[in-house]
């Protein structure tokens, strides 16, 4: 069986599914939404929430990394971002915020441009680790090999290595490429690595040994790379053949499993339902948290994608601030758009669908029901 379609004699393409594209559907049981448990465990880290911070300046400091932590989730840490770049960012999220929209990618071109300080990293992880939440910070593949040392010494839990696209497999004719492979085996920490979009290349991230693979490819609010690279993963799809992807590693390798957690598409709370019943263990959060009105971005949202020197897939959005990062995740909500208590929307899902926890939530059944809201 197969859904393939033809776009023209000489080729053939897959149908895929984007979260508004699938329902979830109700069965025989509920149960009380106070009897649902959305935790779960990644290596020696229970996490009362199914949801990571994006690492991204507009949605992450330290301060919110470890609000984040304390409401029950995971904060991630840019450190390659406005916080390891200066030693006071106020100012330089105040301009930001405060550019034109022709001035903006340049302007945050230039920004970006000061040099990473190690000093910083150390600091900024210190300071998370000194309130007593799991720290965790990221690092695109680019520079990992050259700050990886100082994060870990800094007491880094957990080491997200986040890409648009990793590979287990990268070719590079200029440079010796990182061997993911060989950097988990010798690192003492759990590692989350991605961002994968297909069973293949999702199976070769998990035989690296890394605790955890993103699912995603430019579906975030702040990405235009489908538009400047004609590269996009509709995320039901996505997250459905990763979850393939843990299955079939977990019997390849005796029993590891390794966590999935979709990164892109997660807007509000219905996408972080679908992404669960779709198969992810927990989410990424960029935009739902840019939201917050204790957030860096202060309604606004961008990602490093925006202020690339080269070739920027990404832009500075406006989100609007909706309420407090604690309103946001655990309400109470003053609206019906699924920006506000997106743990409670999932524990109300689960309640009425009738399962007690993320691990079985991830079986229920859902249907084929593109959503028209006009």
């Amino acid at each position: 069986m197969t859904n393939e379609i033809e776009i023209g004699r000489g080729k053939r393409a897959r149908r895929a599914y984007s979260f508004d594209d699938v329902a979830v559907v109700p069965s025989r049981r509920t149960r009380d939404p106070e009897d649902v448990s959305v935790s779960w465990q990644i290596d020696a880290y229970h996490v009362d929430l199914p949801v990571l911070a994006a690492p991204m300046d507009s949605v992450m400091s330290p301060a919110t990394a470890i609000e984040l932590g304390r409401l029950g989730g995971i904060g991630v840490l840019d450190l390659e971002g406005l916080w390891t770049r200066y030693e006071d960012p106020e100012p330089v999220l105040s301009e930001i915020v405060g550019l034109a929209d022709g001035d903006a990618t340049r302007r945050m071109q230039e920004i970006y441009a000061e040099p990473i300080k190690p000093e910083l990293i150390t600091q900024r992880l210190r300071q998370i680790r000194d309130s007593g939440v799991t720290v965790a910070g990221s690092l695109s593949p680019q520079r990992t090999q050259e700050h990886w040392r100082t994060v870990v010494e800094a007491g880094v839990d957990l080491f997200v290595i986040r890409g648009t696209t990793v590979s287990a497999e990268h070719v590079s004719s200029r440079a010796e490429p990182l061997n993911l492979k060989r950097f988990i085996y010798e690192l003492d920490v759990p590692v989350i690595v991605g961002g994968a979009a297909t069973y293949t290349a999702a199976l070769h991230l998990m035989r690296t040994g890394a605790a955890g693979v993103l699912v995603g490819f430019g579906g975030g609010a702040a990405h235009t790379t489908r538009r400047s690279l004609g590269i996009h993963a509709p995320m039901a799809s996505a997250v459905a053949d990763v979850a393939a992807a843990r299955r079939d590693y977990l019997d390849e390798s005796g029993g590891r499993y390794v966590h999935v957690i979709a990164d892109g598409g997660v807007g509000r709370s219905g996408d972080l339902v679908k992404a669960v019943a779709c198969g992810a263990d927990a989410v990424m959060l960029g935009a739902a948290l840019a939201r917050a009105s204790d957030a860096p971005g202060r309604g606004w949202h961008w990602g490093p994608e925006a202020h690339h020197p080269e070739l920027p897939r990404g832009e500075r959005v406006r989100v609007g601030t909706v309420g407090t990062l604690a309103e946001i995740l655990h309400g109470p909500s003053s609206s019906a758009d699924g920006t506000l208590n997106l743990i409670g929307a999932l524990r109300r899902t689960m309640a009425t669908t009738g399962y007690s926890d993320v691990k079985e939530f991830q079986r229920v059944e859902v249907v084929v029901s593109p959503y028209n809201p006009f």
